[in-house]
């Protein structure tokens, strides 16, 4: 029987991908487990009982978890619910309160179905999605009405045709931090270097600069602050890169028709002639060893005995396994053979000197 009236409760409500989560700090009497499991009582009664109420007034049909014959001792917490064709489950777990929606009508990318796929929202068919929202909405707003203090809290907003422009999700990803500054209108530098561009050019909140995207391409556009050291350049209407104060220009840093992916293009290049010598490939390997260092010069990896661990290609990250380690050449590791640093020669001429 529902307590009729409003009920003093405090909590927060929020959306996510085709889901809709409730969290409660709730009271925990540290130690005492009868204190403890009434509470959790008192919670499954006034909000998770609710939801489900609210499920059937609009038309969902809630029943027992489908997985209950494998999770005896937590089922009691979770229900398997439908409306045609648009799937449920709700869960209760502590202070937490879930309800996942997904359809299989369309194909998922995950082969055990829309259940555990992303972009669940995305992949959803128009009206089945308008169910969906519909569905969690009136949820929210029936608990808001019900419990004293509920809020709601939004997610950040989804950049496309329906949603938020790239401008918009940039100003609203700034002022949600929880290093924003009012007066500077987004969060503060790290330190001062993180406000000039790889030309030494200071950056203010909407200047246009140029940028070398995670592909390496060049683009323009203009930037907005986000944190330690990173910028979210808006490039259209609904198109947003981020980039490191490093990777922003004030001029543009040479032809941008042609790629600086050259790092990029050594790390799977490596990484492809790693999985070739697992595989015992070694014809893939020699094609590979050849594209990456031609003319088979000698090649050295590093030691860190610090960590003790090798070094990856471009001394980025570690490793212990000698065959995934990065390979250098003598130029590459030059001034590297001392502490806590060693060179080791792996490929090459015999006896080259690093």
């Amino acid at each position: 029987m529902m307590t009729i009236g409003r009920v003093n409760r405090a909590g927060t409500i929020s959306f996510g991908d085709a889901s809709l989560s409730i969290y409660e700090e709730g009271i925990r009497a540290a130690g005492n487990y009868q204190a403890e499991k009434a509470w959790n009582r008192q919670f499954k009664r006034e909000v998770f009982a609710r939801i489900v109420q609210t499920l059937h007034r609009i038309g969902w049909t809630v029943g027992p978890w489908d997985k209950a014959d494998q999770y005896k001792s937590i089922a009691l917490g979770h229900r398997t619910c439908s409306k045609g064709d648009l799937k449920g489950e709700l869960d209760v777990s502590g202070r937490c309160i879930e309800f996942k929606m997904w359809q299989d009508v369309t194909p998922s990318e995950n082969s055990n179905g829309g259940r555990y796929g992303f972009s669940k929202e995305a992949r959803m068919p128009y009206l089945l999605r308008l169910e969906m929202e519909r569905t969690r909405r009136r949820i929210r707003d029936y608990l808001l009405n019900v419990l004293t203090d509920y809020e709601f809290k939004p997610s950040a907003p989804k950049i496309g045709i329906n949603g938020a422009t790239a401008l918009e999700y940039a100003k609203h990803s700034q002022r949600s931090s929880v290093h924003y500054v009012e007066r500077l209108g987004r969060a503060s530098f790290n330190i001062p270097d993180n406000g000039f561009t790889r030309d030494g050019v200071a950056i203010e909140d909407g200047a246009n600069v140029y940028a070398i995207n995670s592909t390496g391409r060049v683009i323009y556009g203009a930037a907005y602050y986000s944190l330690n050291g990173r910028w979210m350049v808006v490039t259209g209407t609904h198109g947003i890169e981020w980039a490191d104060h490093r990777e922003l220009y004030a001029a543009c840093p040479g032809d941008p028709r042609v790629k600086r992916n050259s790092d990029q293009r050594r790390r799977r290049l490596e990484s492809e002639l790693a999985k070739a010598i697992k595989a015992m490939n070694f014809e893939r390997a020699a094609v590979l060893r050849d594209i990456l260092f031609p003319g088979n010069p000698a090649l050295f990896a590093i030691w860190n005995a610090q960590h003790g661990l090798y070094h990856r290609t471009g001394a980025q990250g570690y490793t212990s396994d000698l065959s995934e380690a990065g390979k250098f050449t003598a130029d590459e590791v030059r001034g590297w053979d001392c502490a806590p640093n060693k060179v080791i020669q792996i490929a090459g001429n015999e006896g080259a000197a690093a």
